[in-house]
């Protein structure tokens, strides 16, 4: 009974979250082709009283939702839809390649991942403002945070927590056994990841290895278990992507951070940033190259892998970890590379069968002569 109305819980989400995401990454295509961003509208003299311009970002959505609604929805940073990106970009990965040749990858999973990634990022952020309610009012960028800023309590956020992971697994149960065990094991890691930064300079670890479960879930979710020749490569350069990109992202509060006692690689690896940030690129791309090897892998692979390593360099090479505008530019173009190697992944999926084609027309006209 449990799993007949997650089920129906799970498809209406997923209707919702297809639209969500879309409508966002359409914003960033319009952005990436040089559409000028939407600003303010100001009324000249005379004119008649204020009037919203119609816009279809993340933060015009949550700003035009009903006003008591607002804070729960910036509580899961819907109005920021980067950090979903960057959880359901590493499931789309693993799906992509458990697809069989010449198969795009499965649309019902890319859709009930992107609902579960909308619910579990939620959850995850409602666990961190809770656990880092009154360091958040110490810091500039975050202390309009809902739970520090007071307009949710407590026990509000406990109560939505319990919605959203509720929610969350009525997503969860819509998958095999295998995956079912295997996705629950991660909430561990959600609940643990935001006390790392009070012990250790490496939270990022912690975070990459949290954010890129879905590396080894989606493909559990098609073959019914994870082949570790492929999901753990896969799961390993996911946590390198991460420890990049959150290390740039902590640049920003490094400061607060200094003074208030909480630790990152960013105040661990200080001006050899860039270094450190080398070093997880390289280890990134060669466990994508051993992805590839391992699931037999064609030429658009690695020729997206080509390209993401050319973002990574351009990424880190002008890199101003001084400049915190600077850092989350270079943070949020984290979705275009993920979008890269996903492209890479399908385009080289459907080329397996284009190979096997010719393999057969050899072969067939070599039996004729």
């Amino acid at each position: 009974m449990l799993g007949v109305r997650g089920a129906g819980l799970a498809r209406s989400l997923r209707v919702m979250t297809q639209a969500w995401l879309r409508d966002s990454g359409a914003l960033a295509l319009a952005r990436a082709a040089g559409t000028p961003r939407a600003r303010h509208w100001q009324p000249s003299a005379g004119q008649g009283p204020r009037r919203r311009r119609l816009s279809l970002s993340a933060a015009a959505v949550v700003n035009s939702a009903p006003r008591p609604l607002q804070p729960y929805l910036r509580l899961m940073r819907l109005d920021k839809p980067i950090g979903t990106w960057l959880l359901y970009l590493p499931c789309t990965w693993s799906i992509g390649l458990a697809a069989e040749p010449g198969c795009f990858p499965d649309w019902y999973m890319l859709s009930l991942f992107g609902t579960g990634a909308v619910l579990m990022r939620g959850a995850g952020c409602t666990i961190n403002d809770m656990w880092d309610r009154d360091y958040d009012k110490k810091v500039v960028r975050t202390a309009n945070r809902p739970i520090a800023a007071g307009d949710i309590s407590i026990f509000q956020s406990f109560v939505f927590l319990g919605g959203q992971l509720t929610l969350a697994l009525g997503v969860l149960l819509c998958l095999n056994d295998y995956s079912i065990a295997l996705g629950a094991a991660s909430l561990l890691l959600v609940i643990i990841y935001p006390l790392m930064k009070r012990i250790t300079y490496w939270p990022q670890l912690a975070l990459g290895l949290t954010f890129n479960w879905g590396a080894l879930l989606g493909w559990s979710a098609i073959k019914g278990s994870c082949d570790p020749s492929v999901c753990l490569p896969l799961y390993f350069s996911g946590i390198m992507w991460t420890l990049i990109y959150d290390t740039i992202y902590a640049h920003q509060d490094k400061r607060d951070d200094a003074l208030i006692g909480l630790k990152s690689t960013a105040l661990r690896f200080r001006e050899n940033t860039k270094r450190w940030l080398s070093g997880f690129g390289v280890a990134m791309l060669g466990a994508l190259s051993l992805v590839g090897v391992n699931s037999a892998q064609t030429v658009p692979y690695y020729t997206a892998l080509a390209a993401v390593g050319a973002h990574l360099a351009h990424q880190i090479y002008t890199l101003d970890i001084h400049r915190p505008e600077d850092c989350w530019d270079k943070f949020t173009s984290n979705r275009t590379l993920g979008l890269i190697v996903l492209l890479g992944i399908v385009l080289g999926n459907l080329w397996k069968e284009k190979k096997t084609d010719e393999a057969k027309e050899s072969m067939d006209s070599r039996i004729e002569n």
